[in-house]
């Protein structure tokens, strides 16, 4: 098994990062292509959601798979390899298993014990059948994923732990209140009828919107999802009791329209540029207030303290000691108060390049020295330089309630993140959201969760091994088999007279002691291959009876075309 895994996540990578290394489905789908095209991978998986881009490969040689399996991430992200390789993990073999493990059961998640990952990773692995590109490794590992996922979720509280991105976003949009209190006859306009968008729309459906609107580009696939909103969630008789949600579908053209009207936003899309901008979120939230949004205070920029080693130097005339914190050594309030002759002084020694900087590289010792020049000509002229303190801090106005709640769980982003400065809205975006979680407390169940996923990734590993010598034993048999019908010939040839009775009888007798024969070695061998290090077994067989190659390898190709295609695998 020569497992390896590429990627970067929310982990890894600042969401600026993954914004831009979003892969479309069909960059998916050429991803895989040239991966298993290119020569030290033999099969190929993508796994892409919102905050991870990962490839899963089948490798000859590590190094050179970790090279090709960069380089194309990097080729078809559109992010330089330079710029995307400082985010890029790498697992290998075991690891790489424990890895896909610890995401299928939420551990790995920006919310931890989200259960979609599971889907994510089943449409993966569907992706990947598909294409042919998944064969027997790619198809057990995914497959033993899923199970190990629904384990975690049936055996532990992992549940408890989090929720799926949705409820958490929309938790954070309603500050601390109950969802079904803060959402209970709101309108909803949801943008994209995916997996993501879809389970937003149901959610807000149970928590007891009144409407929900469904915009998709496909315009059929709205339809679908409003028509099953209201069949679900609806006053009929399939619908959830308590609920009385109305649904309608609208083109995509008709946002803009529906925003003067909605309360709550949700959008997930696959669109490579902006669905909603700024000026759009301004103008349904003037239709609804009858004023444009101003924009919300910018917050304060911490000033930059002065470096330490400042004034410490032998012939430095600046005494930190006397500088109140927070001031700038190479602004006027860092010499505040002195005279003429110190600041001419300060300027040469500037001028020796001896500072040591917190701004270096940004400005040279000759513009500091012109600098505090100019510093000393004005106290040349007025005596002194009066002092600048900090201004004290400005109480904000506080931001009006929103009229509008915006939830982006696209990625790239849906809507323009220039909408967290206009007032009356509320944004929350993979930005955000991960920095709401990163603090999140991580549940008691968890702990039982890991334990799971290292029972899972040694019994995989064990499998796997097992697996492996599975093409030799059945060379050896297969052999074996040759050799009986070879001296059961023999033997008819030199009894021609032998009655078909006593030829059956002989025939299942040599039969039998072949099998008895081989029994015990052939079962040790799948035991003692399964253990760390059993992979030379294999290799003993294959020398101890002299087995042909191309017989070992013609099994292993007839395992993993039955692997690759699905359909050629007999009734289960």
């Amino acid at each position: 098994m020569s497992l390896l895994v590429v990627g970067l996540s929310h982990r890894s990578a600042p969401v600026s990062v993954l914004e831009r290394a979003s892969l479309n489905q069909d960059a998916q789908i050429k991803l895989v292509q040239d991966t298993v095209a290119a020569e030290p991978a033999a099969e190929a998986a993508v796994l892409a959601t919102c905050n991870r881009i990962e490839l899963y490969a089948d490798v000859d040689k590590f190094h050179a798979g970790v090279a090709e399996l960069s380089t194309l991430l990097a080729q078809h992200s559109g992010v330089g390899l330079e710029e995307l390789t400082p985010y890029l993990y790498v697992h290998y073999e075991d690891r790489a298993v424990h890895h896909l493990f610890s995401v299928a059961c939420g551990l790995d998640s920006m919310v931890v014990g989200e259960g979609q990952i599971l889907g994510q990773i089943k449409d993966s692995l569907a992706r990947a059948q598909e294409l042919h590109t998944a064969g027997r490794l790619l198809n057990d590992l995914f497959q033993q994923a899923l199970r190990v996922g629904k384990r975690a979720h049936s055996e532990t509280g992992i549940d408890r732990a989090g929720q799926s991105l949705v409820t958490f976003g929309l938790e954070q949009l309603a500050l601390g209140t109950a969802v079904e209190s803060w959402a209970r006859g709101k309108k909803a306009l949801v943008i994209g009828a995916g997996s993501m968008s879809s389970l937003a729309a149901a959610t807000l459906a149970r928590a007891g919107v009144a409407e929900v609107v469904v915009a998709n580009r496909t315009h059929e696939r709205a339809e679908r999802l409003a028509r099953l909103l209201e069949e679900q969630y609806g006053r009929g008789p399939g619908g959830v009791d308590g609920t009385d949600v109305r649904a309608r579908a609208v083109p995509m053209d008709s946002v803009r329209d529906e925003l003067t009207r909605a309360d709550v936003v949700v959008s997930c899309t696959g669109a490579t540029g902006l669905v909603l901008t700024a000026d759009a979120i301004a103008a349904g939230v003037e239709s609804r207030t009858g004023r444009p949004p101003a924009a919300a205070p910018a917050p304060e920029a911490e000033a930059v303290l002065p470096p330490t080693s400042v004034g410490a130097e032998e012939g430095c005339p600046l005494d930190l000691s006397a500088v109140r914190p927070g001031f700038s050594v190479m602004g006027e309030a860092a010499v505040a108060g002195m005279d003429a002759a110190t600041l001419e002084q300060h300027a040469a020694w500037v001028a020796g390049g001896t500072v040591d900087r917190r701004e270096a590289g940004r400005r040279g010792p000759e513009a500091d020295a012109e600098l505090i020049g100019a510093l000393a000509a004005t106290a040349s002229a007025v005596g002194r330089i009066p002092e600048r303190r900090r201004p004290e801090p400005v109480a904000e106005p506080p931001r009006p309630e929103p009229v509008l709640f915006l939830l982006d769980l696209a990625m790239p982003r849906d809507i323009d993140a220039a909408v967290h400065r206009l007032a009356g809205v509320r944004l929350v975006d993979i930005e955000s959201l991960a920095e709401a979680s990163a603090d999140a407390p991580m549940a008691a169940d968890v702990d039982q969760v890991r334990r799971i996923v290292s029972d899972e990734v040694a019994a995989f590993g064990a499998a796997q091994r097992a697996a492996h010598i599975t093409p030799t034993v059945v060379a050896l048999r297969t052999m074996a088999a040759d050799v009986v019908a070879g001296e059961i010939a023999r033997l008819e040839g030199r009894l021609p007279g032998l009655d078909d009775k006593h030829r059956a009888e002989i025939t299942q007798t040599v039969r039998r002691v072949v099998d008895k024969l081989l029994h015990a070695p052939t079962v040790r061998v799948k035991q003692l291959a399964a253990e760390p290090g059993g992979a030379g077994y294999a290799d003993a067989l294959r020398t101890l009876f002299d087995l042909d190659p191309e017989t070992v390898a013609s099994v292993s190709r007839a395992e993993d075309s039955t692997e690759k295609n699905p359909e050629n695998r007999g009734p289960a």
